[in-house]
C-alpha cells in the first residue's frame, strides 16, 4: 500500500488487532468485530488467559487443598447460591411397568424456586441398586428434554418427538431404558427451558440469560446447581446405594455430568459423550458457541480466569471418569479435544490414578450416542460402580 493511500476500515482495524498484540495502543480505534462475532483483538484476550488455578499450575501442591480452592472458585462464579436447604418433597406419580422395571413421575423441589417434574425409572427386584443421573443435551430442540432420553410413558406427542431423537442420535435406543433393564434406578429431569419447563424458543435463550445475569444470577450456574441438587436426591432415596451413584449425559448433558462430579461428592463417577475441549482452542471462527444462544448454558462468567474447561473436571479426580469424542464432531476441534484430554490425563496420573480415566475417540463417528457407545459406557458402569 502506498504510504499516502488512504487506510481502508479492513487495514485499519487488523492493524489495531496488531498494535494491542504488540503491546502497542490504537489512538481513535473504531470497534471492530471479525471472522463473525469476534473482536478483532481476541487473540490478545486468549493470550491472557493463563488457567493460573489449573492443577500443576495452582501454587497449592496438596492435591486435596487443590481440589477445594478450585471448587470454591468454580462454585463462586456459578452466581447462584450453594446452600439452598430446600425439602425436596418428592411427589411420585404415573407408574407405568417397563421391561424389568417400573417408570413413575416424580417431581421435586431443586431450588426453593421452582417444582420439576422428571423420569424416574427402576428395575425389577431387591435393591439397593445403583444409580445414574442422567443429563439430556440441548440439541436446540425444547419441545422434549428428558424424553429424549427416557421413553415417555404420558405423552404420545413427546413420543413421535423423542423416538425421532432417539432414532437421530442414540440409534434408536432411550438411553434410560436400556440402564434400567440392566439394573440401575436412573433420574432424569428436564433443565429450564426444556420439556415440562418450556419449550423456549432458540432465539430467546439469549434474552432468558441476560434476564438472569440482569437479577444478579445466572442461567448456567441454575442448570449446574439443579443438576447438583438432582444428584443428593438421587443418592437419598432407599432405593439406591448411595455409594454407586454416576451421572451421565450426551453432548450438553455430557458438560452437565462432568460438571456435576466435579461439584458433588455423591457422584461416584460420571460418563461424558461428546462434550470436552479446551476453551481457547473451542474459540476460533465457525465455532458453534460463537452464535451466543446456546452457550449461556455452559457459560460461568469470568470462570476462564482461573481455569480451563478441562481443569474444571479434574477437581473430580481421582474418581472414575469416561469422555468419549467423536472424530467428525465438528463442534469441538480435534486440537481442542486434544489438549483437553492431555490435561485430563496428566492429572489423573499425577494422581497415580490413570486406569481410572477413559479418554477414546471414535475416528469415524460424529456427534451422536450410537448403540455402540452406549454398550461400552454401560460396561464401564458395571466395572467401576
Amino acid at each position: 500500500m502506498d504510504a499516502h493511500e488512504p487506510l481502508g476500515r479492513r487495514g485499519f482495524v487488523v492493524g489495531a488487532g496488531a498494535a494491542l498484540l504488540a503491546g502497542g495502543a490504537v489512538s481513535g480505534a473504531e470497534a471492530a468485530v471479525v471472522d463473525g462475532p469476534l473482536p478483532d483483538f481476541h487473540p490478545a484476550l486468549k493470550d491472557a488467559l493463563t488457567f493460573p488455578l489449573a492443577w500443576g499450575r495452582s501454587p497449592v501442591r496438596d492435591f486435596r487443598a487443590w481440589r477445594r480452592a478450585a471448587r470454591a472458585v468454580v462454585e463462586e462464579h456459578l452466581l447462584v447460591e450453594r446452600q439452598d436447604r430446600t425439602p425436596y418433597a418428592p411427589e411420585f406419580g404415573d407408574r407405568s411397568p417397563g421391561d424389568g422395571f417400573t417408570r413413575e413421575s416424580v417431581t421435586v423441589s431443586l431450588t426453593r424456586y421452582e417444582r420439576v417434574r422428571g423420569a424416574l425409572l427402576t428395575p425389577h427386584g431387591r435393591g439397593p441398586f445403583p444409580a445414574v443421573l442422567l443429563l439430556h443435551d440441548h440439541g436446540a430442540r425444547f419441545d422434549i428434554g428428558k424424553e429424549k432420553l427416557v421413553r415417555p410413558w404420558y405423552d404420545d406427542t413427546r413420543l413421535a418427538s423423542a423416538s425421532a431423537w432417539a432414532d437421530k442420535y442414540f440409534s434408536g435406543r432411550f438411553v434410560g431404558d436400556e440402564l434400567a433393564r440392566r439394573g440401575y434406578v436412573v433420574l432424569c429431569l428436564d433443565a429450564l427451558g426444556w420439556g415440562d419447563r418450556g419449550p423456549l424458543a432458540y432465539e430467546q435463550q439469549q434474552a432468558l440469560a441476560s434476564s438472569f445475569l440482569n437479577l444478579g444470577s445466572s442461567l448456567a450456574g441454575l442448570m449446574a446447581r439443579e443438576d447438583e441438587r438432582a444428584a443428593a436426591f438421587l443418592a437419598g432415596l432407599d432405593r439406591v446405594d448411595a455409594r454407586r451413584v454416576a451421572a451421565v449425559g450426551f453432548s450438553m448433558g455430557a458438560y452437565r455430568a462432568w460438571q456435576t462430579a466435579a461439584l458433588s461428592d455423591h457422584v461416584a463417577a460420571a460418563a461424558s459423550v461428546c462434550w470436552m475441549t479446551g476453551l481457547k482452542e473451542m474459540m476460533v471462527p465457525g465455532n458453534n458457541t460463537l452464535r451466543g444462544q446456546s452457550a449461556y448454558y455452559m457459560l460461568h462468567p469470568g470462570l476462564a480466569r482461573h481455569l480451563d474447561i478441562p481443569d474444571v473436571a479434574s477437581i473430580a479426580a481421582p474418581r472414575p471418569m469416561l469422555f468419549f469424542h467423536g472424530g467428525l464432531d465438528t463442534l469441538f476441534p480435534a486440537e481442542g479435544v486434544r489438549v483437553a484430554q492431555d490435561k485430563l490425563r496428566a492429572v489423573w496420573r499425577a494422581r497415580n490414578a490413570e486406569d481410572r480415566i477413559r479418554l477414546k475417540t471414535w475416528p469415524e463417528l460424529g456427534h451422536v450416542f450410537t448403540d455402540r457407545m452406549q454398550d461400552e459406557v454401560f460396561s464401564w458402569l458395571d466395572d467401576v460402580l
